[in-house]
């Protein structure tokens, strides 16, 4: 998929190792509980819920604790609230930050301080966004499966995936939003394994940069995945 980012591919291959993986739990969790009070605790009836579990079995998020984080905010009395930022980072990167909140000032005060730190600026809502389409996006690992690229291609696409593509290590494919649920339990049925299966903001056009852009944006998305708040950042930088 074009304007799909390699790097979060590699990014979440790397997060299954690594010691930041409370972290990564934590933030799920919470994405857990904010599905959960909106729709309730069935995810046969919560379509969010549902959406939510296959992020969290693709990030390796043992069945228990779903299970469990799924019981406790059932009886929470936490309240989040979902806020999205729109900005620009180094070189003219349009950037989406996705967060998870009970206090919209600390976050934005926190949000705005890294893209200040990183040489971009935090912008109005809809600055960027009207370059990123939002599609369901499922990342399979070559290796995790014996079905070879066509099978799963037409797998996919007979399950009404929107596009197929691979590269040297994975498989992606694209999905229109409210076709993304039935796509993905096609492909579960079927014993395949995600590195991602999430609802996501992908770029129309992209933006390449040279060694210093890169390493500015890299310590970017590094302080902004520091932030507890922040559930999800897309951008439209091309590696």
């Amino acid at each position: 998929m074009s304007g799909h980012s390699k790097w979060h591919n590699i990014q979440a291959k790397k997060g299954k190792a690594d010691a930041a993986r409370g972290k990564i739990f934590t933030k799920l969790g919470r994405e857990l509980l904010i599905a959960v009070k909106e729709g309730g605790a069935d995810p046969a009836g919560n379509s969010k819920l549902k959406g939510v579990i296959a992020k969290c079995k693709a990030a390796n998020m043992p069945n228990d604790t779903i299970n469990n984080a799924i019981k406790k905010a059932s009886t929470s009395n936490e309240n989040y609230e979902e806020i999205t930022y729109e900005g620009y980072g180094p070189c003219g990167v349009a950037v989406i930050v996705e967060a998870a909140t009970d206090n919209k000032n600390r976050t934005a005060a926190d949000v705005r301080h890294v893209f200040d730190k990183a040489g971009g600026n935090l912008g109005t809502t809809g600055c960027v966004s009207y370059m990123f389409n939002k599609k369901g996006v499922i990342v399979i690992e070559k290796a995790s499966t014996s079905m070879d690229e066509e099978e799963l291609m037409m797998l996919a696409l007979d399950a009404g995936a929107e596009d197929f593509s691979t590269d040297e290590e994975i498989y992606e494919i694209t999905t229109d939003p409210s076709d993304f649920s039935t796509v993905r339990e096609k492909l579960e049925e079927s014993g395949l394994e995600f590195l991602e299966a999430e609802v996501q903001m992908v770029p129309t056009t992209t933006v390449a940069l040279d060694d210093a852009g890169v390493e500015k944006m890299e310590r970017l998305i590094e302080r902004l995945e520091e932030l507890d708040d922040v559930a999800n950042i897309y951008h439209n930088w091309e590696e």
